[in-house]
């Protein structure tokens, strides 16, 4: 027999009425749709990237051409040359690809074979379900041409593609040589033949799925925080008693469900960009990459090729292709932080990508699909930008389909406190510091600055406080500057009254410092509880009816519960202090 008599009615065993295991050449043999093999593309390339895919995908036709150049080998062929070539017509036959082999050459280092492959079906899934690629994509037709000539060869022998319908060529063009005849260009492909590229792929995938064991963890840990401290917790960072920021982290997490553009306002140092972490972390895109730029840091030459990559030649410099933030964001979250400064002219082009969902690298003249969700931060107030004709109306509601507030910290200071504890004990550990707490005057004296730079002044002014503390809590003198001269801790009165002032004013911070828990309160005073009870009601006395700090109840000389819990405690005459 020929390759060119191969029938597949000869080939075939099956029963058209009763059904049953169909036979090749007397193995069982599967059908598979082409579209599911298409999806399992797809899937494969979402878990395990590009190169953990094609991969898989390699062998798995490395191992099939073997199978299959084995099973026929067991036919009556006229000659051993005819089995050799029979794979190629068995592959059309099959309706994988229709082989057109190219006619041998004598030419110096010709290749082993080549053919034109048309319909590729590999190519055809690809396109469908991926998008056009920046490299070939038959991985398994390559793989079954390398496993069926190396069997029938004796010899390894590797199928590569010259062009490919799958990265936009006209036609798929395959050349076949052994690993001499390849050399040096061989070398990156081996890889995906062999064992340790899978095992790299699934270690990537362990190590992901550890990430995201980690944010569930993370998750729980916050939920149990909130659940212990109704009137605070912390969520992905994000610490927070405030109840206008806690509308806006309920708010922050409703918009994740939902796969749209979100517009973060607020002043700089406040926190946008954990918003931004907390939307992804929270959406079903959390398992990709998030990626911020920060538009302002980068000129508008550098932030198209920053954003959108570019080609090898493209401008001077440009000596290889780049892939841009949005094709490395893919699958995940992109937020483009200051994007107040953006130009008009990034505008537009930021405007085209939004409505498109395409991009063009520097240097190309064709689009790229891209799946990427788009946030977007800015410490400028873009309805008025856009008043002035500096931002275009167009993108500032595209962007601004939910628009998020973070609230400075001045708006906040009942975070100041719980904040600070944080940033404490990160600087104490990445410092080896043995700093573990605030005096009661570094706390009231924290609470009484206004943080013009936000909650980034109060991390770097704790983590200053942390390398220069004497002790092992942060003092006053361990504060910047600005900070220790805010205001007067000793409020403005009488000197008759002074003493009682600072004593109330040192209570009322202390009690803040401790999240209202009174026996810490009294420890950090170095008095006994029962000698706090007795200051906070004698303190207490004009603010009753609202109520004293949280904590155990006050008690009489005789050890029973005296006046109701209060909430609040005076600590200046005619202000109180939240505690």
């Amino acid at each position: 027999m020929k390759s060119a008599d191969l029938d597949l009615r000869d080939l075939l065993e099956f029963d058209p009425v009763k059904g049953g295991p169909i036979r090749f050449a007397g193995e069982r043999t599967l059908l598979f749709d082409a579209v599911a093999l298409g999806l399992l593309r797809r899937s494969l390339i979402d878990t395990l990237g590009l190169g953990g895919a094609r991969a898989m995908l390699s062998r798995f036709g490395f191992a099939h051409g073997w199978r299959t150049a084995e099973t026929l080998k067991t036919l009556p062929w006229q000659t051993e040359d005819d089995w050799r070539r029979a794979g190629a017509r068995l592959h059309t036959l099959q309706g994988l690809v229709i082989v057109e082999p190219l006619p041998a050459t004598n030419e110096p280092n010709a290749p082993f074979a080549e053919a034109i492959w048309r319909e590729s079906y590999e190519a055809e899934q690809h396109l469908l379900h991926v998008g056009r690629a920046d490299e070939a994509v038959c991985w398994t037709l390559c793989g079954f041409a390398s496993g069926y000539l190396s069997f029938a060869n004796g010899r390894e022998i590797f199928c590569l593609e010259d062009s490919c319908v799958g990265k936009g060529d006209a036609v798929c063009r395959a050349v076949a040589r052994d690993t001499v005849s390849w050399g040096e260009r061989i070398e990156p492909y081996l890889p995906f033949y062999r064992a340790t590229c899978t095992t790299e792929a699934l270690k990537q995938v362990a190590d992901q799925i550890k990430k995201t064991e980690r944010k569930l963890r993370a998750r729980r840990n916050a939920a149990a925080a909130t659940e212990d401290d109704p009137e605070g917790g912390e969520t992905f960072g994000i610490v927070t008693r405030s109840s206008e920021m806690k509308k806006t982290v309920e708010l922050a997490r409703r918009s994740a469900r939902v796969d749209t553009t979100v517009l973060i306002t607020g002043p700089s140092g406040a926190g946008k960009e954990r918003i931004a972490r907390l939307i992804h972390a929270e959406s079903p895109r959390a398992a990709g990459p998030f990626i911020a730029v920060n538009c302002a840091a980068l000129t508008e030459t550098l932030l198209e090729s920053e954003l959108f990559g570019h080609a090898k030649g493209a401008f001077t410099g440009a000596s290889g292709d780049r892939v841009g933030l949005f094709e490395a964001a893919n699958g995940g979250t992109l937020l483009l932080d200051e994007i107040g400064e953006v130009s008009p002219g990034m505008q537009a082009k930021l405007l085209r990508v939004l409505q498109e969902h395409e991009i063009r690298r520097v240097g190309e003249s064709r689009n790229r699909k891209v799946d990427v969700r788009v946030l977007a931060a800015t410490n400028r107030t873009l309805a008025d930008e856009v008043n002035r004709g500096a931002f275009r109306h167009d993108l500032y509601y595209r962007l601004r389909v939910i628009e998020l507030r973070v609230p400075p910290l001045r708006e906040r200071q009942c975070d100041i406190l719980p904040l600070t504890r944080r940033f404490l004990g990160e600087a104490a550990e990445r410092l080896h510091r043995p700093v573990e707490g605030l005096t009661p005057a570094a706390a009231d004296q924290l609470v009484r600055y206004d943080w013009p730079g936000n909650v980034r002044e109060l991390e770097n002014a704790v983590e200053r406080a942390v390398a220069l503390a004497l002790g092992p809590r942060i003092d006053v003198d361990d504060l910047p500057e600005e900070i220790r001269h805010a205001r007067s801790i000793v409020p403005a009165a009488s000197s008759s009254r002074r003493l009682a002032d600072v004593e109330r004013a040192l209570i009322a911070a202390t009690l803040a410092e401790s999240g209202g828990n009174r026996a810490r309160a009294a420890e950090l005073l170095g008095i006994g509880v029962a000698t706090l009870y007795r200051k906070l009601k004698q303190y207490g006395a004009d603010a009753a009816e609202r109520g004293a700090p949280r904590g155990a109840p006050d008690e009489d000389a005789s050890g029973r519960p005296a006046s109701p819990p209060q909430k609040f405690v005076p600590i200046a005459p005619g202000t109180t202090a939240t505690v």
